[in-house]
């Protein structure tokens, strides 16, 4: 009798089980890839140039910030606000003195390009426009390449004019330097003018009448990216962007000399003091800006790399204070914008690999690496401003052994780009192979769903064709590189097209397809309709179970593991849907949804609009780690979960 009670009993738990609605998950929030989780604290995106007040005061300037004004104001490693529109400057160029701050301005439709804008430093408003370029047509490029100022002058320069101008501070034009392809500046305690002039890898100096009186001859592959006038010990920093990834600086007595050098020459590619592209206190990436305050500390503005043609996506900020013997205080950092974060199955997510960066821990996490070496891979398409896609900060990832495979994708792509790694490059990604491209032997566009499986085959969608492909991997070369094999095309179900995402669990052998928008020419965009194929590989490809419907509209990033199907939305009925549905793979049912359970600490906000943005993983433990894409602040959601 105690026995049939029992029986009794679990049969009607299960049948509650099956009826009840989803409840909110008992999942704990988490973020990456920000020092701050709130969106009033977080590091601004993606900073392209810095300059330093001499109370410590920190501006630096982007091309473009979600939630807040494209010049972010940090002191004390804290955010203190920000100044303009998220979509204002142009992020190249940028300086100040006790009352104002000067920006290179982004395009605009009203104005062109080429113009700087003053900013009262007290108020944040714009009192003051300057033009400073004769061409005002040049929207995707930097034009006003430097910015100083000295006494009651602003020197600017103009990189199309092959010239430094010279204005007041108030925007009165004085005079015109002529020098080719001037970059970033400073002025001396002469009155002297140092032109950086970063693609023949030399700095010139200029008197206050423009007449030339010297010219420092880098070494061979410097890239000066960065220059600043240390009145304290009367040298010129300047940050290399070349091969050597750190600060020279130079004495100006006389004929000017090397000094002395600030950081580890090598920088994050050095393999003497850490993993070939790990960062550090000292292994800097491409040194943007540099600047002290009064006490000695002193700044650096690094831009990891990876971006794209519109220069608002570029690896992120990252600011590191030093005090005045040289020892490491703290970093701000912001390493996404629109990218995503995925969990490394080769150490059951305790790393996350981004498109360009990788990223450790919880609170914000450590950023661990950059994966671009832009000397030994030049034509990584990571780095190509003249690339198709708009950027490529959207990884997938695979490990088969201890093989991983990277495929960097860019916000709503249809082109595909894949990297190994080996032993004897460390941390950084080796351009392999393009989808579509020759090592895939297509042409055709990936507009009908992409999947990398964790056996590393690909799968593929490629348009006008019916089909979806499947490319299975046949093995890695003694370097590591990938290869696989023909595409074995299989018939897209008619009752899922227009076929707009795959998602395919090779442990399982499970096929997730997801419906595009029925009557939409928006081939990005998610329906409400998912089939889930059990046995697919074993021959299953006509009779999904179940079919999950999809309970909001608007969703616009899958992923899965384990039991779960993971989804994350755009817009539904007008309302921002923050949370990740959770659905489960064998009933259909919505079994969960993740919510944000720590506002006060941790930002969860942001709607979803790039196709990848949601990636999941089961880890050994049970547990279940999801992130997702935030672009208000510039971080990296991480839901934990344990059903």
């Amino acid at each position: 009798m105690v026995a049939r009670k029992r029986i009794h009993a679990a049969l009607l738990f299960a049948m509650i089980a099956t009826l009840a609605p989803a409840c909110q998950a008992q999942n704990t929030t988490d973020w990456l890839a920000n020092t701050y989780g709130t969106l009033a604290a977080h590091v601004g995106n993606a900073a392209r140039s810095m300059w330093v007040a001499p109370e410590g005061v920190i501006y630096t300037a982007s091309m473009w910030d979600e939630y807040e004004g494209g010049v972010a104001i940090y002191q004390n490693h804290r955010s203190a606000g920000s100044i303009g529109a998220h979509g204002e400057f142009q992020g190249s160029a940028i300086t100040g003195n006790a009352k104002s701050i000067f920006v290179a301005l982004q395009y605009s439709a009203s104005y062109g390009s080429g113009a700087v804008g003053r900013y009262n430093r007290a108020t944040g408003a714009r009192d003051l426009f300057i033009q400073v370029t004769a061409s005002k047509n040049q929207p995707r490029v930097d034009v006003v390449t430097g910015l100083a100022t000295a006494g009651s002058l602003l020197y600017a320069s103009d990189i199309d004019g092959n010239r430094v101008r010279i204005f007041t501070t108030d925007g009165i034009w004085q005079k015109d330097i002529n020098v080719q392809s001037p970059g970033a500046l400073a002025v001396d305690g002469a009155g002297n003018v140092w032109v950086a002039q970063k693609s023949a890898g030399t700095i010139v100096e200029f008197s206050p009448t423009g007449a030339l009186l010297n010219t420092i001859q880098m070494p061979g592959g410097s890239q000066p990216s960065a220059l600043y006038f240390d009145a304290s010990s009367g040298q010129l920093m300047v940050g290399d962007e070349g091969p050597d990834m750190n600060i020279k600086r130079y004495t100006l007595s006389g004929t000017p000399t090397l000094a002395g050098t600030f950081g580890i020459q090598g920088g994050y590619l050095d393999t003497t003091t850490g993993i070939k592209g790990q960062v550090g206190a000292k292994r800097f990436t491409r040194v943007a800006g540099i600047g002290k305050d009064t006490a000695g500390n002193l700044y650096v503005l690094n831009n990891p790399w990876g971006g794209s043609w519109d220069l608002g996506r570029n690896g992120g900020t990252d600011i590191h204070a030093y005090s005045s013997a040289g020892t490491l205080q703290w970093t701000l950092r912001s390493l996404n914008l629109e990218g995503d974060a995925v969990p490394d199955p080769l150490t059951d997510s305790t790393m996350f690999y981004g498109g360009t960066n990788i990223y450790s821990g919880g609170a914000g996490g450590a950023f661990v690496a950059n994966t671009v070496d832009p000397f030994a891979y030049p034509s990584d398409p990571r780095i190509d401003i003249n690339d198709t896609s708009r950027d490529e900060h959207f990884a997938h990832l695979a490990t088969v052994g201890a093989n991983r495979i990277l495929v960097a994708s860019g916000q709503n792509p249809d082109v595909y780009y894949f990297f190994h790694f080996n032993a004897a490059n460390g941390y950084i990604a080796i351009p392999d192979a393009t989808l579509p491209g020759a090592a895939f032997k297509t042409t055709a566009l990936v507009r009908d769903g992409f999947c990398i499986d964790s056996k590393g085959g690909v799968w593929a969608g490629l348009d006008r064709t019916g089909n979806i492909y499947h490319y299975p991997l046949t093995g890695f070369d003694a370097s590591g590189k990938p290869t696989w094999g023909a595409g074995i095309p299989i018939r897209i179900p008619a009752s899922i097209q227009p076929l707009t995402r795959i998602l395919y669990l090779a442990d399982s052998d499970t096929m997730i397809l997801g419906q595009g928008v029925v009557g939409s020419t928006d081939w990005t965009g998610i329906g409400t309709r998912i089939e889930v194929y059990h046995g697919w590989s074993a021959g299953n490809t006509t009779k999904p179970n179940p079919v999950i419907n999809l309970t909001h509209a608007g969703a616009k990033s899958i992923d899965a593991a384990g039991r779960y199907l993971f989804v994350g939305y755009w817009f539904g009925s007008g309302q921002a849907l923050p949370d990740i549905d959770a659905f489960n793979l064998s009933t259909g049912n919505l079994d969960a949804t993740l919510v944000n359970t720590s506002p006060r600490t941790v930002d969860a906000s942001s709607a979803i609009d790039a196709m990848y943005s949601v990636k999941a993983y089961l880890r050994s433990t049970g547990e279940y780690v999801v992130t997702k894409n935030n672009v208000k602040g510039s971080s990296i959601t991480v839901f934990r979960w344990t059903p």
